[in-house]
């Protein structure tokens, strides 16, 4: 019984973090919605790398899919397997975030200064809070990936899997809106 009030507080406190969480995006993106009607206001189109990053956000989610369906079956090697393979993901995802942060200052959209702009800089806020999110996210995939490594993961237990992989595919659908929401309001 302590086991299952155990998981309960647990995964109450994460959707409670979550809420909070998609709260705060939604509060910068309406106020990217308000400032959209500034004079200054400068459209630009989303980069490249961005559109990769998504492919390899979505890849991630799926592949953490599988490393737990494994889990579930008592394959702990092929678990193990698919973590790496959802961290080799998540680490490219961020590469490439930061590509698409080297295109945005390529085509002249900076977050300060002189040369920057209410669009670009929300740009920048926006996704580096994301960001800031998807470390959190890796840190807690590496606890996830080494906790399997040594065999305290089994199919009777496995809250902390669980509830990584919750976090892990939140913050993979909040990067989906954030990208869906760039490409047709930005």
């Amino acid at each position: 019984m302590e086991q299952k009030k155990k998981e309960k507080t647990f995964k109450q406190m994460l959707w409670i973090s979550m809420i909070s969480m998609t709260m705060m995006f939604a509060g910068l993106t309406s106020a990217y919605v308000v400032s959209k009607g500034r004079e200054d206001w400068v459209s630009f189109v989303l980069p490249s790398a961005f559109f990769i990053s998504t492919i390899l956000i979505i890849l991630s989610s799926l592949s953490f899919y599988i490393a737990k369906r494994n889990l579930l079956a008592g394959e702990q090697t092929k678990t193990t397997l698919w973590l790496v393979v959802t961290l080799i993901l998540g680490l490219s995802f961020v590469f490439y975030q930061f590509n698409g942060f080297n295109q945005l200052i390529e085509a002249g959209l900076y977050t300060t200064g002189k040369q920057s702009n209410v669009a670009s800089s929300f740009l920048y806020v926006i996704t580096g809070a994301h960001l800031l999110h998807i470390f959190a996210g890796i840190i807690a995939l590496i606890t996830v990936l080494v906790r399997n490594i040594t065999g305290k993961y089994s199919v009777a237990s496995h809250l902390g899997f669980s509830l990584g992989s919750i976090f892990w595919h939140f913050v993979d659908a909040l990067w989906i809106y954030l990208f869906v929401f760039f490409y047709f309001i930005g």
